[in-house]
């Protein structure tokens, strides 16, 4: 190989591994930020041990940028991680989860197709996404397994107020645009356009909230029935429920005398050994059950924000114009929504972007043709 061309690898190299070093002291101090935020210690000691081996993985790139002559100057973390732990901070830790789990893929992914000595750290990144999985109420280990099949009420789980936020807002973009368009197409006056948004804006808007509410009011009830039938079990089982907390401990590292010593300990506080429970078994968060109001009226206003934005043009605009300008908007709304997504969990904002908008615009388009073809039949 030419000269040119070795220096040409190197240098690649070297842009790589500060690619790699970026990233790893970012997701350091998403785990260190993440951790100082939870309240349950077990799982902040979970994440504070992410933190560590994301430390460890930048060490591995900073001693190859060290051997290759590069000085390394990185600032502070990054907005995307800076805008994570906010999110964290006023929403939950467990709501930004799938999140960071989503990033840890990417990152998985990127290792792979490095090859040599990234592909260790991608089978580790596989596992930390495990971790998170686990930690965000996902938990498929073998522990929840068990005790799931030996006591079937158990279920749990739920959708993050992020994911929800973004459905609602979507979900009104997308259904009044192509209302609106729709009838648009057949040619009707600009008052009747008007109207159809507005009473599509107000149906789909309540539709959302009332739906919302009764679906979060029945699986709080449903929680709140799983948290009393464990106290129930704590309390006429007080054994069984300590065998189940000593084998939590054992797969949480502890000996499995460490284990049972812990678990009575626990007992002693019915209380807080319900709270481990709960959280260990379930993966609930028995001080977080969600509320219905607050997801109604959260569904209802991301919805008529969405749903709002469509009818606008058609407030000062005719025909053509009116229609290219609400198409515009939305478009570029929803442009903005995924490619912040896609920016969030690390997945690329272009393809989160795209996806969200190019299945807006089928929609759409198919709606305004069908009220093309309706409005010259009936011409």
């Amino acid at each position: 190989m030419p000269l040119w061309g070795i220096a040409m690898d190197m240098k690649n190299g070297r842009e790589v591994w500060l690619e790699n070093l970026r990233d790893e002291r970012d997701g350091a101090a998403l785990y260190e930020g993440l951790a100082q935020l939870e309240k349950d210690p077990v799982r902040a000691a979970e994440l504070a041990r992410l933190a560590e081996a994301e430390r460890r993985h930048a060490e591995t790139w900073e001693r190859k940028l060290e051997r290759s002559g590069t000085v390394v100057r990185l600032d502070g973390p990054s907005a995307r991680i800076r805008a994570i732990l906010w999110m964290a901070r006023h929403l939950g830790v467990r709501r930004v989860l799938p999140l960071v789990a989503e990033a840890e893929l990417a990152d998985a992914a990127k290792y792979a197709r490095q090859g040599a000595e990234a592909a260790q750290l991608a089978r580790e990144e596989e596992k930390h996404k495990d971790t998170l999985a686990k930690l965000g109420g996902a938990d498929t280990g073998s522990a929840a397994e068990r005790i799931v099949s030996r006591e079937p009420w158990h279920k749990g789980g739920r959708s993050g107020s992020v994911r929800a936020a973004v459905f609602g807002m979507n979900d009104g973009v997308v259904s009044n645009l192509s209302l609106v368009l729709g009838v648009a197409g057949a040619g009707v006056e600009p008052q009747t356009i008007l109207i159809t948004g507005v009473a599509g804006l107000l149906a789909g808007a309540f539709s959302m909230a009332s739906g919302e509410y009764i679906s979060v009011a029945s699986q709080r009830d449903l929680l709140s029935r799983q948290i009393e039938l464990e106290r129930r079990e704590l309390a006429e089982a007080p054994q069984e429920e300590a065998a189940e907390l000593a084998f939590i401990y054992q797969r949480k590292g502890l000996s499995p005398e460490q284990a049972v010593t812990t678990a009575r300990e626990l007992l002693k506080n019915p209380e807080a050994a319900l709270d481990t429970l709960v959280r260990e078994e379930l993966g609930l968060d028995p001080s977080d059950l969600g509320s219905p109001v607050g997801a109604a009226v959260s569904s209802f206003l991301t919805f008529a924000f969405g749903a709002v934005l469509p009818i606008l043009p058609f407030i000062w605009l005719r025909g053509a114009s009116a229609v290219g300008v609400a198409a515009g908007l939305s478009l570029a709304l929803l442009l903005s929504v995924g490619g912040l997504l896609g920016y969030l969990s690390g997945t690329g904002p272009l393809r989160s972007a795209a996806r969200m908008a190019g299945l807006a615009s089928i929609a759409a388009g198919v709606t305004y043709a069908i009220g093309l073809l309706f409005g010259a039949t009936a011409s």
